[in-house]
């Protein structure tokens, strides 16, 4: 019924702009039942978006909060266009909340325009006491690719062409996915968890809490990157507040390690504005990341 619900908000937010988000063919419960170490008392989910809450290019955006049954929702690609690629999205919002449409689901559109099946990760916020905040969201997004490679025949897509994406603090997820992936993070739960959860390539648009302490100056200590990093393709702005050195010292990092990466550095456009258009060049970010992965080889037919 949560799951149910978040989908709703999500297409009557959009449809209240002109723009309908088509439902997901599938929405997936991560957990068969409480996930790790959840212990309850969060809550209802909901939208926690107040009526003067923060503009988007002029639009309101969905904060949801309280997730404690976290799922993927699978949006396919068009049959016409489908390439067999997939790429897990991981909305940002700080690990407090998750932006659903701005940083999900108004992704997964894009991705199917390209021929992409785009998977929306509804992950645990906001943050639990007394572990880390990606502790968690980790577990969420280690089982979801497991869970994406055992279906993978089911959702029309390759397994082996499996990617990440995320903003912000799902860029953090999307990086620790990225460097956490030879063993899982809780106890085995079933045949998914046999399945590797290393995505095959990631794209990190304005991510968050790549640096030590967030000052700027050295890679997390969190993120034990090496030659088996899946390439990456950056974007941030240099005047977002969360800090341009983020981007350009996981790039540095994956380049010296020769790690296929691509960075894009804007001079300007702040933080959090997801693929919405405006005359700021930095939102054109999703044509400059369709090359990318078209030269590297992930929008072949299968």
């Amino acid at each position: 019924m949560k799951a149910r619900l978040s989908v709703l908000l999500c297409t009557l937010a959009l449809t209240g702009l002109g723009v309908v988000a088509s439902e997901p063919t599938a929405t997936i419960r991560l957990w068969p039942g409480t996930a790790p170490g959840e212990v309850g008392g969060l809550g209802p989910e909901q939208d926690t978006t107040k009526p003067d809450g923060g503009l988007v290019a002029g639009r309101r955006l969905i904060r949801l909060g309280n997730v404690a049954d976290p799922t993927i929702a699978v949006y396919p690609a068009p049959a016409d266009k489908n390439t067999g690629a997939a790429v897990l999205v991981c909305p940002g919002g700080g690990y407090h909340i998750l932006a659903m449409d701005l940083e999900g689901t108004e992704v997964c559109e894009w991705l199917n325009s390209i021929g992409v099946t785009g998977i929306v990760l509804k992950y645990r916020v906001p943050r639990r006491a007394d572990r880390e905040m990606y502790d968690a969201p980790l577990q969420d997004a280690q089982r979801a690719m497991g869970i994406l490679r055992q279906r993978a025949g089911e959702f029309g897509i390759n397994p082996k062409r499996i990617g990440v994406l995320g903003f912000s603090a799902g860029g953090h997820l999307s990086a620790m996915l990225s460097n956490h992936w030879r063993e899982r993070t809780y106890p085995v739960v079933d045949a998914a968890d046999a399945q590797s959860c290393r995505p095959d390539f990631s794209v990190l648009i304005y991510p968050a809490y790549l640096t030590e302490n967030n000052d700027g100056k050295v890679i997390a200590a969190n993120l034990p990157l090496s030659a088996d990093t899946p390439p990456a393709f950056l974007v941030m702005a240099a005047d977002d507040p969360v800090k341009a050195e983020n981007a350009l010292h996981y790039a540095l990092a994956l380049e010296q390690l020769k790690v296929p990466v691509e960075l894009h550095l804007y001079p300007s456009g702040g933080h959090g504005y997801g693929l919405r258009r405006t005359d700021n060049p930095v939102t054109w970010w999703p044509e400059r990341a369709t090359e990318w992965l078209r030269h590297q080889g992930w929008l072949k037919r299968d």
